[in-house]
């Protein structure tokens, strides 16, 4: 297999890559990781079963949408494919550390977002951690909130044997909280908390393991106050170039949920009870 994939690596940047050590990085729940070490320039791969491949495609266009922006430092995909019964995704290595200025993040992360961006949705379906997340482009934001975010969400919990009590009523609902609001679509990373977040060689911020799409920028940070790690700085540096807008300490309960929802359909019923308060809030506010 690393024979496999050194070959891919040469084909796919024009350069021979001899493979030196392979040294597993840890972090990740879903992927295996290493680090390929070559003679002149080491690589990131993940793998997964073969299955995963497209999963690995769907992170590589995510990956070079963002980039396209030039707003906001991301890793350069370089190959993926399969061999025998593993997934690969090969992309550039970052040696990433801590200590980056978080006011710098959240100014990138704004200009990102400022980047206009046509409709709601993706050009392709992808994932949010292992689950399946569909993008069916629309100009609806809230129909695509209730139908391919909360909706799908919602159904899947209950594939899983969880009826969330009051989540028909909710879904119903959803238009009274963008009363007055109309977000404009924006490319999002879509899955950020501060695991997917890291300074580079330079200081500057990069992210990666994403989960594009494009839709209300405010839905970017309902996973990033679940988990901590993003502070006044951050916060800061996001409003001086994108201020956010009445309304989003109620709407971002709503974002919430679908990572709240999201995290119950992986990793099971710690999380139920987290849902079901953040469903009952919001029927409280609407």
């Amino acid at each position: 297999m690393w024979d496999a994939l050194a070959t891919h690596i040469s084909e796919s940047t024009g350069e021979p890559f001899e493979l030196l050590q392979k040294k597993p990085v840890g972090g990740g729940c879903i992927n295996d990781a290493y680090r390929l070490e070559g003679r002149d320039q080491d690589y990131f791969v993940k793998l997964n079963h073969a299955g995963a491949l497209e999963m690995f495609e769907a992170e590589a266009d995510g990956l070079r949408e963002i980039a396209g922006t030039k707003t906001i430092r991301v890793p350069s995909p370089i190959c993926s494919g399969t061999t025998g019964a593993q997934a690969y995704f090969v992309m550039e290595f970052i040696n990433l550390g801590g200590g980056g200025s978080q006011f710098q993040l959240g100014e990138c992360l704004a200009r990102l977002h400022a980047v206009p961006q046509s409709r709601y949705g993706w050009h392709r379906d992808n994932t949010i951690g292992a689950t399946p997340q569909p993008n069916l482009a629309g100009d609806d934001w809230v129909e695509f909130l209730r139908e391919h975010r909360l909706g799908f969400q919602f159904r899947l919990a209950k594939q899983n044997g969880m009826a969330f009590n009051g989540s028909e009523d909710l879904l119903r609902q959803l238009d009274a909280f963008f009363d007055g609001y109309q977000p404009k679509p924006s490319l999002l990373h879509g899955d950020l908390w501060s695991g997917n977040v890291a300074s580079d060689e330079n200081g500057g911020p990069v992210i990666f393991d994403p989960a594009t799409y494009c839709g209300d920028r405010e839905a970017e940070f309902g996973l990033t106050e679940m988990f901590g790690g993003f502070g006044t700085d951050f916060w800061s540096g996001y409003e001086s170039v994108l201020p956010l807008e009445d309304g989003y300490g109620t709407r971002k309960l709503i974002y919430r949920l679908y990572h709240t929802l999201n995290h119950f359909n992986l990793f099971g019923i710690g999380y139920a009870g987290s849902a079901q308060s953040l469903v009952d809030q919001l029927l409280r506010l609407a």
